[in-house]
Order: C-alpha cells, then sequence, then structure tokens
C-alpha cells in the first residue's frame, strides 16, 4: 500500500493550488504591502487589495509621508490595476477617529504616552479589516508588516522580522492568536529593505522608490500638541514646572507640550547641570522635572495583557524573559511576575531611563525569536 502523504502547502499554508486561494492584501499605499500584493498576484494567487481611507484626503494630500489617504490610495489603485486584481477603498474615518484618534488625544491630556499605531492594528487593521477579508470570503489576510509568523507544536507563533533594524513586533503584540491564524506576513523573513525595493522594481512597480511613512500618520511633523489642541480645543492649561521638591522654576502653555525623559524646550536657564521632565502632574498641572538619574525605572506595572505563549501566563510565578519598553530600543533582561490575569509586574534587570505610562512593554522569548505578547505600561495598580 502506498504511504500516506500530508498534502502539499501552498506559500501561504493552505493545501490547494493559489489559483482557488484568495488572500486580502492590506494596502497602505506604500512600498511594502504594494510588494505583498504584487509578490502574490504573480505567484497565482486569487489577490483582492483593499485601503482603508482613515483621515481627510486634503489633510492627508499636503502632508509628505502619510499613509491611508491621498495619493496613497492613488498609488494602491494603480498597483491593482498593473498587477490585475481588484481594489477596494473603504472608508473607515468614523471608526479611526473612536478607536484611534480620540484616545490618542485624552491619553496625552491625562498625562501618557500613547502609540496609536499599536491601536490602529488593534482596532482597525487587524479587527475591522480582518472581519471585512472573512465577509469577502478570503483564506487569508497579508500585510506588508515586518514580522514572521511561523508554526509551532501549539499552532501559529508570532516571531520577530529576520532584519532586527525593520521589526515591528513593538507595534504587534496584541495581535491575538485567533488573528495570527488568519493573518500572513510575506516579508518578514526578508534580510533587509533594500531586499523589498528589489521586487518592487522586479515587479515594475513604480512605487519601488517611494520614501517610507514617518512620523503618525494624522500628526504633521511630529507636532502632537498642534494635533491635541485641534482636537481639544482649550483642554491644555498652564501651569508650572517645578523641581522634585515642589519648587517653581518656570511656567508651562499646557502638559501636553511635553513628555517623560524630555530635557531641551524647558525654559530653564541658569542650571548647574542638566533637567529632564521626571513626572506628568495633571491634576496639579505640573511639570516635574529633576536630574538624569531620576529617569531610571526598575518596576514597570503593565496591565491590558495579550499573552502569547504556551503556558497560561498565571501557571508560573515568575517568567524570565527580555522586554521591549520603547520601540527605539532592543529587548532587554527582566522578570515578568503576574498579579492577575490582565496585571503584571515586570523587573527590569537593568533600569532603564524615560519609560512612561502609555507606552507598551512586549515580552520575548530569550531563547529565540518568539514574541509572547505584551501590555501597555500605566502609573500603579
Amino acid at each position: 500500500m502506498p504511504l500516506d502523504r500530508a498534502p502539499k502547502l501552498n506559500s501561504l499554508g493552505f493545501a490547494k493550488p493559489p489559483s482557488e486561494t484568495r488572500v486580502v492584501v492590506a494596502m497602505s499605499g506604500g512600498v511594502d504591502s504594494s510588494v505583498v500584493a504584487a509578490k502574490l498576484a504573480d505567484e497565482g494567487y486569487d489577490v483582492v487589495g483593499v485601503t482603508l481611507q482613515l483621515y481627510d484626503h486634503g489633510a492627508a494630500l499636503a502632508k509628505k509621508g502619510a499613509c491611508c489617504a491621498g495619493i496613497d490610495i492613488h498609488d494602491a489603485r494603480r498597483v491593482a490595476e498593473e498587477k490585475g486584481f481588484p481594489h477596494y477603498v473603504l472608508d473607515y474615518e468614523n471608526i479611526f477617529q473612536d478607536a484611534v484618534i480620540d484616545e490618542f488625544a485624552d491619553s496625552y491630556l491625562a498625562g501618557a504616552t500613547p502609540v496609536p499605531c499599536i491601536r490602529c492594528n488593534e482596532r482597525v487593521k487587524f479587527k475591522d479589516l480582518l472581519e471585512t477579508a472573512k465577509d469577502l470570503d478570503a483564506d487569508c489576510m497579508a500585510t506588508g508588516h515586518y514580522i514572521q509568523r511561523k508554526m509551532g507544536p501549539n499552532g501559529p507563533e508570532l516571531h520577530s522580522a529576520a532584519d532586527a533594524s525593520r521589526d515591528q513586533s513593538y507595534f504587534l503584540f496584541s495581535t491575538t492568536r485567533e488573528q495570527l491564524d488568519y493573518l500572513r506576513f510575506p516579508l518578514g523573513h526578508l534580510p533587509s529593505k533594500d531586499a523589498t525595493r528589489a521586487l518592487a522594481a522586479e515587479y515594475g512597480l513604480a512605487v519601488a522608490d517611494k520614501p517610507d511613512s514617518q512620523d503618525i500618520c494624522f500628526v504633521p511633523n511630529g507636532d502632537y500638541a498642534s494635533v491635541i489642541e485641534k482636537l481639544r480645543p482649550g483642554a491644555a492649561e498652564p501651569g508650572d514646572i517645578v523641581d522634585p521638591d515642589g519648587n517653581v522654576l518656570a511656567q508651562h502653555e499646557g502638559v501636553i507640550h511635553y513628555t517623560i525623559g524630555q530635557r531641551r524646550g524647558l525654559g530653564i536657564g541658569g542650571l548647574s547641570e542638566p533637567l529632564y521632565v521626571v513626572k506628568l502632574d495633571v491634576d496639579t498641572k505640573q511639570v516635574v522635572v529633576g536630574p538624569k538619574s531620576m529617569l531610571a525605572t526598575r518596576v514597570v506595572p503593565v496591565r491590558e495583557i495579550n499573552w502569547l505563549g504556551d503556558e497560561p501566563l498565571e501557571s508560573r510565578k515568575e517568567w524570565h524573559i527580555k522586554v521591549r519598553v520603547r520601540s527605539t530600543r532592543a529587548p532587554s533582561d527582566a522578570i515578568l511576575r503576574p498579579i492577575g490575569p490582565d496585571n503584571v509586574e515586570v523587573e527590569l534587570l537593568t533600569p532603564e531611563q524615560g519609560i512612561s505610562p502609555g507606552q507598551a512593554c512586549v515580552f520575548y522569548d530569550p531563547d529565540s525569536s518568539r514574541i509572547f505578547g505584551g501590555g501597555w505600561i500605566w502609573r500603579g495598580y
């Protein structure tokens, strides 16, 4: 008798020909998602491109390096036309406003430093758009994110990108197991962004040399304060800049103009040592400044945990892992102690500076590229 053989899987992990595999590609109009769409179309998949319009066309057209509006919608549509697959634009302005922009504004006014790109992935792209992909009878949804999905003994796992300089795991830690079943990341294994651009040139894409998007898409030139003032007129109130003992050193025009760890633009002269923002007290409208040593943090409270480990989070009293507390920093050694199903305490073995409520804390396996999930940094229990 012939030996039983497992059916051969296509490159997206399905036991059927690419032509019978429908994949929705989330297209922002940039080079990464355009390459994903062109690559899959070239391999014979039944590709459907979808672009989300997240905010006003006119405002986006005036801003270089934006995404998901204006010229980027045009670029995504052009790639679809050139490669011969259908492309749809969905108006998600109201959803984006409610799920991302409003929380961004309120978090800043509360003295936090939010990361809206994470919320956009969590609440818009990997939630509503993913459901739309299912409504289109797609077998999966693919994106241009630099992260890897690998099959493990207990199902799909989330892993860092092969190119550490492009890795986007910090922004995707809240991806759930159910979402991971459905998502695909065809660029995560590539060695560099140059390799992506080479593919774009190979496929003849007009966006091959298009610059990467910069900053937060709805924040022109990184000027957070001006965006908050437009969203919440009159909410920024003046107050005092004080030292740790409460002595008034200067005045400010609103805590939204400051972030933890900030040194420049404090308007304090004649000091013997540099001062940094060490605390934002919204209730008293105070910006507290102090020496750099006061920025060092060892114990970090984290909540809203998304756990992707094989064992339950609370199955151990301690987890020896690596964590990343800012997108620009490499993972460092830490001890994670569960306090409940949704809260943990993270002890950093080497104190970090400039940690702020509202930022993410992402968990990594110390012995591999696997991501164990993460949560949100907050002030205390």
